[in-house]
């Protein structure tokens, strides 16, 4: 229970506040008190300098933005919102609200400390203008009851509609904009004269927070703002339930009116960062100089590199509506310390039709295969995945069926269309192939992927989404911001870095307030990521051949120094990417548009990929070649492409592969097998060749591969032993061209792998198998067997069942018979089903 006393204070307050009430209902205490003089806005200087002391932007006691407006220059919406969301009974109260402090002293007695506050417009406008700071801040009982007294005086002295213009032209909205006109210009680039509905309500809902609501920021949590205010206004009468709602569904153009600024998105960013250093209302104070991480030079080259390559897309001619492309973003870090050295949030921050003072470096965009990686760095762990992956594994690109967690068939494709058959880790990898990804993330797991993300700062996967075996191809959304930065963890070894904007900040006297190299900034570096890892990301992404199989040699990935980069392209054409680093430097390119409509034919090479090329050329310019420095754990080992292990005479394919000490191979290669052939059979050799036919010193060598990989095997023409394989299980049925009796399998898949949901009842977890004859043949029965079991009758079409699932490995086959007692077996396909 909390003490009496507390309630006591609480309690008096109240009656104080009662007696000023009576005072002011009543008028009985008719003294003359001197006027109250309202002063204008008149603050201190801020000045945003780059790392190097040059002039980014400096808000001035003289901006004319901040011109007050008279209640005759407000739009209606605007100082109607203003009313719906802070102060609902504002004609009602002298200056203070009875019944909202009665509420709150109630709900704060109960509580035992302060739950609710019950400041009106006025005592608000009081606090701010007619308080010195240390008072202003003052949390006693006291000092509210004087802001209650102040507000009364204000109420007896102004009229309410010029009380709201002296609110409206006092209050901050973020963006360095103090009062309502420079609020308009700030984010819509306009007076606030020419606002509408839609615009008022956003900024209005800026007032309560303006560092969360940014919209330039965070336009999701500004619209959901927006939404509350809308609705407190329909609430209230002053607009219907149909305006609030086109309003909230209107798009915004958002840009701003001042181009005395360098860097315009990182300054707001920067904005961002100070209010959470040192909060809103110090922030409007001013009387600040902050030097910040980036660098002007660096960031005028940038804004410049991103302009010409969309120029030079938007002009190709080689599709009826050019490519369809209006915007970029790019990022760069220091990946040893987070600092951003450059940030281009849009190719023009005042163009309105392109939304250009969106900052499209912090939006929540698709990744694409760029989330790839981090799926890879938890397969490669020998601490969190047993047994864990290598560069040298093999996994088989083929088609490959996934049951989702609805009970759904998943079946990615690669960007290529096509199925590559045994790739190794690393070439999978480099050369961005989704089905390997899809089954890795199969292997470790959605919950694996997620937490490693999180632990390399990537905190936007939302804990009411399930996601599915899609995450690891980009389907979660995540910010260039925060993409980039996980990408430094890679470049530096594996520590998480927080990417920040501010190097030092002073007051008017020249007191530090903030230095980020004894901040919080520099210790927070945990080790996120083994560091041997991290190196064997690094490699493969830096491995040219490696990527050549998509990207082809000396693409525009490959820099004139050591580095590793990877791309994503959503499978819409909406968002495509590019993040890469050397050891001294992380940048990221984000290309697409502002309103989310998707490209035409742009994928990360061609869209992202030249921006960064040309940034990291520029960047490292005058800068020494430094390779990527190899930590120790980890030893170089001659393996056999085709399976990841040792080499035996037959292997005919053989690379240098790096281990991390203990995963490397110890057994010796299993595809490459010789076989002695009969020649006058041209079969394999057995006990009953004579030796006249026998070749006796020379062997033959094939590839011999596992179940799920001699399909692709045999349409690839990788040869195989005379008489080992049939006819190819992923082959179409197509028409027969003779009377022969065909039979095919269309269901399932060949190669598909399932997993079992514990989610779900066994007898929901089925498959269809299915088979279609060819040409004119009709058998009166089909038999499906599974694993040489019958499982299953047919006697018309369509001939399919249901096979429940059941763990293991599976061969499927149907066989037809006809009225004339002909039996046709179909191909066999092999499935997987494993346990989830």
């Amino acid at each position: 229970m909390k003490s009496w006393p507390y309630r006591q204070r609480w309690l008096l307050v109240l009656f104080a506040l009662l007696i000023l009430v009576t005072v002011a209902l009543t008028g009985t205490l008719m003294m003359p008190w001197p006027a109250l003089k309202i002063p204008q806005s008149v603050r201190p200087s801020i000045l945003i300098l780059d790392r190097n002391g040059q002039r980014l932007y400096e808000i001035a006691t003289s901006d004319s933005r901040q011109t007050p407006l008279a209640f005759e220059q407000i739009p209606d919406a605007c100082w109607q919102a203003t009313i719906a969301i802070e102060d609902k009974r504002f004609f009602l109260h002298p200056g203070f609200d009875p019944l909202a402090i009665a509420r709150a002293a109630w709900q704060n007695a109960r509580s035992g400390y302060v739950v609710s506050g019950a400041s009106t417009l006025t005592q608000q406008l009081a606090r701010n203008t007619l308080m010195s700071a240390d008072e202003r801040y003052d949390q006693s009982y006291w000092r509210k009851l004087r802001e209650a007294w102040l507000a009364w005086r204000i109420e007896r002295q102004y009229s309410k509609e010029d009380i709201l213009a002296l609110y409206l032209n006092q209050v901050y909205f973020g963006n360095f904009a103090t009062g309502l006109e420079a609020a308009a210009y700030a984010y819509y680039g306009k007076s606030s004269r020419d606002l509408d509905l839609a615009e008022c309500s956003l900024l209005v809902g800026l007032v309560q927070n303006p560092t969360l609501h940014n919209p330039l920021l965070d336009l999701e949590s500004a619209k959901a703002r927006q939404g509350t205010v809308l609705q407190q206004m329909a609430d209230h009468g002053y607009i219907t339930a149909t305006e609030a709602d086109l309003a909230s569904r209107e798009r915004l153009q958002f840009a701003a009116g001042d181009d005395d600024i360098e860097a315009a998105h990182f300054v707001s960013f920067t904005e961002r960062q100070l209010g959470l250093l040192l909060g809103n209302e110090r922030l409007q104070q001013g009387g600040l100089q902050v030097i910040t991480t980036l660098d002007l030079n660096w960031q005028r080259q940038a804004e410049r590199i991103v302009r010409r390559q969309i120029r030079l897309l938007a002009e190709e001619e080689d599709t009826p509506a050019g490519r369809r492309l209006e915007n970029a973003a790019l990022l760069a870090l220091d990946p040893s310390s987070g600092a951003i050295l450059s940030m281009v949030g849009s190719p023009d921050y005042f163009d309105a039709t392109i939304s250009g003072a969106v900052n499209g470096a912090v939006a929540l965009r698709q990744p694409g295969s760029a989330m790839k990686p981090i799926t890879y760095a938890v397969a490669l762990d020998p601490t969190q995945t047993l047994p864990p992956l290598t560069a040298a594994s093999v996994i088989a690109d083929v088609r490959t069926s996934f049951l989702t967690a609805e009970g759904e068939p998943y079946a990615p494709q690669n960007y290529d269309l096509r199925w590559h058959g045994p790739v190794s880790v690393r070439t999978a990898l480099a050369s961005s192939y989704n089905m390997p990804a899809v089954k890795t993330l199969e292997n470790i797991g959605v919950p694996a992927l997620i937490e490693q993300a999180r632990k390399q700062g990537i905190t936007s996967f939302r804990a009411d989404t399930r996601y599915g075996l899609a995450l690891t191809l980009g389907g979660g959304e995540v910010s260039l911001l925060q993409l980039t930065g996980a990408y430094a963890a890679f470049a530096n070894g594996g520590f998480r870095i927080e990417p920040h904007a501010i190097l030092r900040l002073e007051d008017e006297a020249g007191h530090v307030l903030f230095d980020a190299e004894t901040s919080a900034y520099q210790q927070r570096r945990p080790r996120v990521l083994d560091e041997r890892v991290a190196h064997l990301i690094t490699d493969i992404l830096g491995d040219d051949d490696a990527r050549a199989p998509s990207f082809g040699r000396d693409s525009v990935l490959r820099l004139a120094r050591p580095a590793a980069v990877k791309t994503g392209t959503t499978g819409d054409w909406r968002d495509n990417w590019t993040v890469g680093y050397t050891p001294d430097l992380v940048a990221g390119v984000w290309v697409g548009n502002a309103d989310n409509a998707p490209m035409i034919g742009v994928s990360g090479v061609s869209g992202a990929g030249p921006i960064w090329h040309d940034f990291m050329e520029m960047a490292h310019r005058e800068q020494p070649v430094r390779a990527f420095s190899q930590p120790q754990g980890l030893v170089r080992t001659t393996i056999c492409v085709d399976s990841g292990y040792l080499p035996t005479e037959w292997c005919t394919r053989r690379r240098s592969e790096l281990f991390i000490a203990g995963t490397e191979p110890i057994q010796f290669d299993d595809v490459y097998q010789p076989f002695a052939i009969d020649r006058c059979a041209d079969t394999l050799a057995g006990p009953q060749t004579s030796s006249q036919c026998l070749e006796h010193r020379v062997y033959r060598v094939y590839r011999l591969y596992p179940p799920e990989l001699q399909s692709w095997a045999a349409a690839n023409g990788v040869g195989q032993p005379p008489g080992t394989v049939s006819q190819p299980a992923h082959v179409a049925a197509r028409p027969s061209t003779t009377n022969e009796p065909v039979l095919h399998l269309i269901s399932p898949d060949p190669n598909n792998t399932y997993t079992l949901s514990p989610d779900l009842p066994p007898d929901l977890q089925t498959i269809r198998l299915a088979a279609r004859p060819a040409g004119d043949w009709q058998p009166e029965t089909v038999q499906f067997f599974v694993d040489g079991l019958l499982s299953g009758t047919t006697h018309v079409q369509p001939h399919e069942i249901w096979w429940q699932l059941a763990a293991g490995l599976h061969q499927i086959q149907a066989i037809g018979a006809d009225a004339a007692g002909a039996r046709i077996k179909s191909e066999i396909r092999w499935i997987t089903v494993r346990e989830g």
